[in-house]
């Protein structure tokens, strides 16, 4: 028996690396390279967060955006074009580790960050303001808009799961996850009380994580809720089935004062 003392924490921290390599995809590039089309960096280049695209005219709110697990903010241009057509100025906001930025990837670290991300964008531009996250995005803007709530106006959940450990069981069987995993991204716990709008999107093809755990999610949420199915859509081309009127009513419902 004692032989085997030391192998099994080896062996498990082996799994435990690979299931963060399953949740985190991070791309290194220059500030100068992922600023085109319109962005530029924000806050500014010496103190890179993001990158902030403004609509025609005055803004009517702001969307902080943050993206899914893999490449860097620079490549999510396309949530700028369609919602400054729409009078948002829009903040793709970048995670510690990604693109620019110095930091390694951890649900502590970029949670943190989020909030401070957060608080920046409200104290700039004041309400409302709108919190977007795909995929890891949003279990980042479940967690911080949660602790955030007071600065938070609505949450568009595109491609989400209501704890981390169920995506990880679907695609990992045979492993005991709930106890390897180093985060938990539990966006049931974190929305129980928000009390703020919340739009779940999820992909009806999506077999990286499946329709049920946004499902899961939405059912966990007290209004005001709403659910959008994206007919044929994988967990990457959602992008493409949906149009500008698709948009203007997510944005309209999460701008909608409550009662």
């Amino acid at each position: 028996m004692p032989r085997f003392t030391v192998a099994h924490p080896i062996r498990f921290a082996g799994v435990a690396t690979l299931l963060d390599r399953f949740l985190y995809f991070p791309e290194k590039a220059a500030t100068d390279d992922v600023v085109s089309g319109g962005l530029r960096a924000w806050p500014a280049p010496e103190a890179f967060r993001g990158l902030v695209a403004e609509p025609a005219g005055s803004a009517r709110a702001t969307a902080l955006v943050f993206h899914g697990n893999a490449g860097h903010a620079g490549h999510r241009s396309f949530y700028a074009a369609a919602l400054t057509r729409l009078g948002l100025r829009v903040i793709l906001a970048e995670y510690p580790g990604y693109g620019p930025r110095d930091g390694t990837p951890g649900e502590e670290t970029l949670v943190a960050d989020a909030r401070q991300t957060i608080a920046l964008a409200h104290r700039r531009y004041g309400a409302p303001l709108l919190l977007i996250g795909e995929s890891l995005g949003a279990g980042v803007a479940a967690a911080a808009g949660s602790r955030e709530r007071d600065k938070t106006a609505g949450l568009l959940l595109i491609t989400p799961w209501d704890r981390l450990e169920h995506v990880a069981a679907h695609h990992y069987p045979w492993l005991p996850v709930k106890w390897l995993l180093r985060d938990q991204y539990d966006s049931v716990t974190h929305l129980r009380s928000f009390g703020r709008p919340v739009l779940v999107v999820v992909a009806q093809r999506d077999s990286i994580v499946p329709p049920q755990f946004g499902e899961a999610l939405y059912d966990s949420l007290a209004e005001p809720r709403r659910m959008a199915l994206v007919k044929a859509a994988g967990h990457n081309d959602w992008i493409g089935r949906v149009d500008d009127t698709w948009w203007r009513e997510a944005i309209g419902f999460l701008l909608t004062p409550s009662d």
